[in-house]
């Protein structure tokens, strides 16, 4: 091993093996999309990714990934480990083929790996070109052989002052190394690769997520069934898991795509699981490499193994996750245009075929399935498996390999076809309720498109189609006007000296509406207090709800400070949770804080008396101690409101209405999924957990606030 003088600069040597990965280096975003924390996870994904090809390809069952203090991160594995041999075309040991040239491995040609999530090649050589330091340990043929470069030129660190990037190195000039570093069992294999992420490349504010590792893995063992993926963070930064110590979680499932749709599916199911499989073949000319190493065009024959899991639930959001050989394609791609196609088709074709029981006219060209019709409350895992896929770009994001889309198509369309056409009893509940919740929600998408062409804000030319009860206010600025949703009819009359025509527009509901966490779609379009509710709102619901469309800035639910007053306002929350989230999660839904109590202090002299309200029975108590040792005078007989028709005019505006004086309580959505946990224990269709949570409750009741 010798160095090269500062006058020579590159010897061959060092151009042959960094020309490549010199232009990494200058256009990084090429590669990896970006430079910032997606990036760098990224790089992380490349190397986990080769390991788990090994594990797919049924060569490994482990995969351990270490974040370390150093901010260097492992990964380890139990597969074939990297070749060590000299491969014939380059002189170089595989290893140092795999972290130093672009475009090589086994992805390619070899037969290694039939179906693979590394399909270009660059993945491990990228990884090295953008870290300061990799180290690569590979045990094989009883060996344990180590490797190490920095910023991809291969040769040795000096680490007896300690390990790390900044240590001096010396790079090898006119020979690599692959040093034998121990022994093993020779019937062990595996790598084990660390490396730091190079920080003239990589900002410091660039770190690892463990958050997107934990989902990451999660997603893999459900994807890889058998596959063991443990995490380890000790790097105990705060606000992670690992804040106060190490911290490590494995994850391993054996159930596949099935048990990945029952994790992610958000609500309560309509139809069972289903696994959708099937396969399609085709051909594609790709460039091959010949004996003289010319590229030459030749026709290939590909297999395209479809894995498909489905599920409807009963609510309308859709949860669709596609994979290619287990990288997760999140933008789609030819795969996910077949499975939407099939499943579109298919249904179709099933509603047709019951278009007399569904009440659907062959006639009424309007009524017909559109795609967010059977998206509505799905939730899907498709994935495929095939050699050599075509992606869009080295980030993998958007599958581009044109056939797979109608084997995709086909195999669904076959597969939903037998079950819909399938005489078992399960089978076909299950599909009666999935076409009676498929053409529901195209009669609401329906009905919801006509609710928001009529509601409209009309100008004083035109008439108005909005509820007759709807006392509206005058103004047009959405940003300056409220809508009160007023308890009962009687408050409706106070409420309208009370506010302020200008801007405060009030709809009265008649006492308890429609619970629409347990009722469909169709059911709560029926009901009058809901559809004229979101017919005032204007801005439709549930998937077609435009949020642009609001006629109004606020939104305040303005109901009895008692238990049904209380359960009014938890029956309009779930309301527009359910249907209208966008406007819970843009802080335009507020609770009106209604006072409980009325304290008259009598007025020294010839001052008028004044007035207190007080919110709770703590603030009642507070307030009368108080005045009690101020030595003021106050009437025994305190009013007690137990609802907002006891007050005047003048009172409920004073503490309610009035912008100058009043309390708003906003209604937001800190988490999504915990808040949707809560809306169906309160208010769902299964009632054994709402039992449990009573009853472990009960004990903090005040049975003082119970009517009886």
């Amino acid at each position: 091993m010798t160095t090269t003088s500062p006058q020579t600069g590159y010897t061959a040597r060092h151009l042959s093996v960094l020309e490549g990965l010199e232009a990494v280096r200058k256009r990084p975003g090429m590669y990896i999309g970006t430079t910032d924390s997606r990036g760098l996870m990224h790089c992380l994904w490349e190397i986990i990714d080769n390991s788990v090809d090994e594990a797919l390809g049924g060569f490994g069952d482990r995969i351990e990934v270490i974040l370390h203090a150093d901010t260097s991160v492992e990964v380890r594995d139990n597969g074939r480990g990297v070749p060590v041999d000299i491969e014939p075309k380059t002189g170089l040991t595989g290893v140092e083929v795999v972290f130093t040239k672009l475009h090589a491995g086994g992805k390619f040609g070899g037969g290694s790996y039939a179906a693979s999530g590394g399909l270009h090649g660059v993945g491990a050589s990228v990884v090295n070109a953008l870290s300061s330091r990799l180290d690569v340990e590979v045990d094989r043929g009883g060996k344990t052989h180590r490797m190490t470069f920095h910023r991809g030129e291969p040769g040795i660190f000096d680490d007896k002052a300690g390990m790390g990037p900044d240590v001096p190195f010396e790079p090898f000039v006119q020979g690599s190394e692959l040093t034998v570093v121990g022994k093993v069992a020779k019937a062990r294999t595996g790598t084990r690769v660390r490396y730091w992420a190079d920080r003239q490349i990589f900002p410091k504010t660039a770190v690892f997520s463990y958050d997107e590792l934990v989902t990451r893995a999660r997603q893999t063992s459900f994807l890889v069934p058998g596959l063991a993926i443990s995490l380890r963070d000790e790097r105990g930064l705060p606000g992670t898991p690992g804040a106060d110590g190490p911290h490590e979680e494995t994850f391993q499932h054996t159930g596949g795509v099935l048990d990945f749709v029952d994790h992610l599916a958000p609500d309560p199911a309509v139809t069972d699981t289903w696994h959708l499989t099937g396969s399609g073949t085709f051909t594609e000319t790709v460039p091959v490499l010949d004996e003289r190493g010319h590229m030459t065009p030749q026709e290939v024959g590909r297999t395209c193994e479809v894995d498909i899991a489905v599920r409807w639930g009963t609510g309308y959001d859709t949860e669709v996750r596609s994979f290619v050989n287990i990288i997760s394609t999140p933008k789609g791609g030819t795969h996910l245009a077949g499975f939407e196609a099939g499943l579109l088709r298919t249904l179709r074709k099933a509603v047709d075929a019951n278009a007399r029981r569904l009440k659907i006219s062959s006639k009424d060209t309007s009524e017909r399935i559109e795609k967010e019709d059977v998206l509505a409350g799905l939730t899907a895992v498709v994935t495929v498996r095939l050699a050599e896929p075509q992606f869009e770009g080295q980030t993998k994001e958007v599958l581009g390999t044109a056939p797979v889309r109608a084997i995709v198509a086909k195999v669904l369309d076959t597969e939903l076809a037998a079950i819909f056409a399938s005489p078992k009893r399960d089978h076909k509940a299950q599909s009666s309720l999935l076409l009676d919740k498929v053409v529901g929600e195209m009669r609401a998408r329906l009905s919801a498109r006509k609710q928001k062409e009529i509601s409209r804000r009309k100008n004083a030319l035109e008439t108005s189609s909005l509820p007759a009860k709807l006392a509206d206010c005058r103004i047009d600025d959405v940003a300056r006007s409220e809508l009160f949703i007023v308890e009962g009819d009687s408050a409706l009359g106070t409420a309208k000296l009370a506010r302020s025509s200008d801007f405060q527009a009030l709809l009265p509901i008649r006492g308890k509406i429609l619970n629409v966490q347990k009722a469909s779609v169709t059911d709560m379009l029926k009901n009058a207090e809901c559809a004229s509710i979101i017919q005032v709102v204007g801005a439709g619901s549930g998937r077609t709800f435009d949020l642009e469309s609001a006629r109004y800035g606020k939104i305040v639910l303005m109901t009895d400070a008692d238990v049904d007053g209380a359960h009014i306002r938890t029956l309009l929350l779930t309301l527009f949770f359910r249907y209208m989230r966008p406007l819970v999660e843009a802080g335009r839904v507020y609770a009106a804080v209604p006072p409980l109590h009325r304290i008259e202090v009598i007025g020294a002299g010839s001052r008028k008396n004044e007035y207190i309200y007080t919110y709770s029975e703590a603030e009642l108590a507070a307030a009368l101690k108080k005045l009690d040792r101020s030595g003021k005078r106050y009437k025994d007989d305190i009013q007690r409101y137990k609802g907002l028709g006891e007050m005047d005019a003048d009172q409920l505006a004073e503490t309610t209405m009035d912008p100058r004086f009043r309390t708003l309580r906003r209604v937001t959505v800190e988490a999504a999924a915990r808040s949707e946990e809560v809306f169906e224990l309160l208010m769902g269709s299964d009632v054994a957990p709402r039992k449990d949570f009573i009853v472990a409750g009960a004990h903090a009741l005040d049975r003082s606030r119970i009517d009886a």
